[in-house]
């Protein structure tokens, strides 16, 4: 079991959910277990999609960032457990397995890191061991064939989630390398200098690290993106990206043919999914945005390349509900809810 996770049993999903007279929820009908060998329940479990929780916002805070990226999870299994569950999406294809839990890491920081410089060292150490923990849970998931579903926590969990999928697929079909593809839906590239973990460079560790095969950002704003990110971009064969003002300014794709480009891309091998929320239009989030893509864009995404492309996760992230700046909007796990929920309903009628 790794470190700091926090398993759920049918008592705790059954607390969440309100349960009504004559309704199915999908609290009611999802799996969970909290027994002690839970490597063994992955392995026997018949669901295929396990999701799991990173309610943290060290690595942000690593990153300079506005913290609160730690709220989203739970306002999403609040909504979750309580959609329908129906001939549409039922749950007995889903576990819900947990979360991580970090508050203690993060009290001791703030105690024993009174600057902020020393804070900024103590994120970047400890999100060495998020890296550790979130990489196991991924590892141990994807080498029974499962698909995790990764939700909250800031965009440093990108690295664990490559490293742990590329190393769990790699046992469970003897691949020649331990190397994944990558899809970020994304404002940003997150591709920053090797500079100590954070939420900005989780895709430069991975390809650094030679767990990062191909790596496509679909709706990357050029007013963020850095030169020398740039540079190391257009020169890399194995990264693409298609800006958000390609798209929408300056109109040489749409949206649809900008997210198949990528999945084009990297059709050559199993691929993580990943979907910032700060990409989304007046989202909260850590780097929200007032010029973004709709919720609409970001459902159209999951639908298109839960079936376009050879999935290894998922990773939904950077939400929140509330920012240490005092803002608040709690509709952003309704939000992950839906673009779950779209996902599963997509993916599985593949055969």
């Amino acid at each position: 079991m790794p470190a700091y996770f926090k398993r759920y049993d049918k008592t705790d999903i059954l607390s969440l959910t309100k349960i009504r007279k004559y309704e199915t929820k999908m609290g009611e009908t999802v799996l969970c277990d909290s027994t002690n060998d839970f490597e063994k329940k992955i392995s026997e479990t018949q669901a295929k999609y396990i999701i799991f929780g990173v309610p943290e916002d060290i690595g942000v805070k690593a990153n300079l960032g506005n913290g609160g990226a730690d709220s989203a999870w739970f306002s999403f299994l609040d909504s979750f457990l309580n959609i329908q569950s129906n001939d549409f999406l039922s749950g007995e294809n889903i576990f819900i397995a947990g979360h991580f839990d970090f508050i203690d890491a993060q009290k001791l920081i703030n105690v024993n890191a009174p600057t902020d410089e020393e804070k900024i060292i103590a994120y970047r150490h400890f999100v060495n061991k998020i890296d550790g923990a979130v990489e196991e849970m991924v590892k141990i998931i994807t080498q029974y064939k499962k698909i995790p579903i990764i939700i909250g926590g800031g965009h440093n969990n990108a690295y664990p989630a490559i490293k742990g999928a590329a190393k769990g697929l790699y046992k469970a079909e003897l691949l020649q390398l331990a190397q994944i593809n990558c899809i970020n839906l994304d404002a940003h590239a997150d591709y920053r200098p090797l500079e100590g973990r954070h939420s900005g460079n989780a895709f430069r560790y991975a390809d650094e690290d030679g767990y990062l095969n191909k790596y496509c950002v679909v709706g990357i704003h050029e007013n963020y993106l850095q030169q020398n990110v740039w540079i190391d971009m257009v020169n890399n064969p194995f990264i693409d990206c298609v800006t958000y003002e390609d798209i929408f300014i300056h109109e040489k794709r749409n949206f649809i043919q900008a997210i198949a480009h990528a999945t084009g891309f990297t059709e050559d091998n199993y691929t993580g999914i990943e979907l910032d929320l700060d990409v989304i239009e007046n989202i909260l989030a850590s780097a929200s945005t007032p010029s973004g893509l709709s919720a609409l864009h970001a459902r159209q995404y999951i639908n298109f390349v839960a079936t376009d492309a050879k999935i290894a996760y998922v990773h939904i992230c950077e939400g929140a509900t509330r920012l240490d700046t005092g803002e608040t909007n709690s509709s952003t796990g309704k939000l992950i809810s839906y673009l779950v929920s779209d996902f599963v309903k997509s993916h599985s009628r593949l055969k």
